[in-house]
């Protein structure tokens, strides 16, 4: 990577001497910006030093160029020696660990990357964050912002991390950025124009300490909200009202998106007559484009698309071009990405449906469908009576597999439906072959990680893709 950059600008702010905590994209993101304002000599950074965290094979070949400019990178250290005026810190690192404690008493000020990056270049942000479907609404308002006319890219967990974008940033570019809790938790100045708060459903409780703080997270996303800004609340969660409540408390105008009710709220989002309908606030109603025409299927993506249309609409976006940015969305890879058909059987590929609340959204998607969906992967330990009464309702036949095979069976043993077994998941795609017909769907959503037999949910779906296309290919 090059460092060096002639045109770089003088920058905003002044992080003085700055510490980086931890050697992930995003550290090391954070580390290449900062050696870059040296090496220019901005004024930005006065100097620099990093904790690698752990030595293994990606952080040191992180920390080489690093090292090669003269740069101090400590390795396999949790105590943080020295007086910084700021620290940086990678997501992976708990505001509850010794490390992050340790940073902090030797830092004027701690933050994440996102934050670092805000400073730098705080105008027209959006923020998306919740528990599941960030990623498709991101890239999605970032695609209804552009179909609306103006320019936009989606950073943070999709694509560039938010401070490698900020270097080339045009006048006038929306960043729309995917924010974890994790990331939100080291947030002090965030003040996006728009802030989108999907479904929240317990996760990280080890990282955050309690499902409260996890909660807390999440609403620091709106904590610096300006008047004419927008907090856009997914009402279908219990928590995410309760969060709409605090909200309303501290005077923060809240938009709520009910995708349930025969009415769409005023001001709100909803779905009326099979059409999705937002009236934000000082607007007519928009209706822009109806329900089935929408290419991202289930009930959750009609909740994703509502709020990405809201928050694109707010931010300026013409009307007209977000329906038709609507209707011309594809799916993303591995979330109910379809993938292919064989002798009249669709498929579909959910693998990032990690989680049980995940795949309760897919096994929904494909209403009047046989579907045969695949369960299993590395066991998360979660309670899974939801997941066999939705299956039970929605699905023609359960596969199980993998290591989490056995609990799973259990759980499904009495659910009256035909419960199949298999040891790895191409065996439970043939499995779940042997009781599909044409017009029905086998459905990847394994509600399991995948580490048991792949390196990433990414390698899990782009597997069940190649064994699909060998399907395909077999019946021409």
């Amino acid at each position: 990577m090059d460092t060096m950059n002639p045109q770089a600008k003088p920058a905003p702010v002044a992080f003085g001497r700055v510490c980086i905590l931890g050697m992930g994209k995003s550290g090391d993101a954070a580390a290449h910006w900062c050696l870059r304002q040296l090496q220019v000599g901005t004024g930005a950074v006065s100097d620099l030093l990093i904790y690698a965290g752990k030595t293994s094979p990606s952080t040191l070949g992180s920390a080489k160029p690093f090292q090669e400019a003269g740069i101090p990178v400590i390795f396999d250290e949790q105590h943080v020696q020295g007086s910084f005026d700021t620290c940086i810190v990678s997501p992976g690192i708990s505001n509850l660990s010794d490390f992050y404690r340790s940073a902090q008493q030797a830092s004027a000020q701690i933050m994440s990357e996102p934050e670092a990056a805000y400073r730098i270049s705080p105008d027209d942000w959006v923020v998306i964050t919740g528990t599941n479907g960030k990623t498709t609404t991101t890239a999605l308002c970032a695609h209804l912002l552009r179909s609306g006319g103006l320019l936009a890219r989606a950073v943070g967990n999709i694509g560039d991390t938010c401070i490698a974008a900020v270097d080339d940033r045009a006048p006038g570019e929306f960043f729309v950025a995917e924010l974890s809790s994790y990331q939100l938790a080291s947030t002090s100045r965030l003040a996006p124009k728009a802030a989108v708060l999907l479904n929240i459903t317990p996760d990280h409780l080890s990282w955050h300490g309690s499902h409260l703080a996890y909660m807390d997270a999440k609403l620091k996303a709106f904590d610096n909200m300006e008047p004419d800004s927008l907090a856009i609340i997914d009402y279908t969660t219990a928590d995410a009202r309760l969060c709409a409540m605090k909200l309303e408390r501290r005077d923060i105008r809240v938009f709520p998106i009910d995708a349930t009710a025969v009415f769409a709220p005023r001001p709100g989002a909803g779905v009326e007559s099979g059409e999705l309908v937002i009236n934000l606030p000082g607007h007519d109603t928009l209706r822009l484009c109806r329900v089935d025409e929408l290419l991202i299927k289930g009930e959750h993506n009609v909740v994703n698309a509502l709020a990405a249309a809201s928050a694109a609409l707010w931010c300026g976006a013409d009307p007209a071009g977000v329906a038709q940015g609507l209707r011309n969305f594809q799916p993303l890879e591995h979330r109910i990405e379809p993938c292919g058909s064989y002798r009249g059987v669709d498929f579909y590929n959910d693998s990032k449906g990690t989680n049980v609340d995940a795949t309760l959204k897919a096994v929904t998607s494909f209403p009047g469908k046989r579907v045969h969906v695949l369960l299993g992967g590395r066991d998360k330990g979660t309670d899974l009576q939801e997941l066999v009464d939705t299956c039970k309702s929605c699905c023609a036949t359960v596969t199980c597999y993998g290591e989490s095979r056995e609990r799973f069976l259990a759980a499904f043993a009495d659910c009256g439906i035909p419960v199949l077994q298999a040891g790895g998941m191409a065996d439970a795609l043939q499995v779940a072959l042997t009781q599909a017909k044409a017009g029905d769907v086998v459905l990847l959503s394994p509600a399991c990680a995948s580490f048991d037999e792949f390196t990433g949910y990414e390698q899990r779906g782009e597997i069940f893709k190649e064994l699909v296309a060998k399907l395909a290919e077999g019946n021409r």
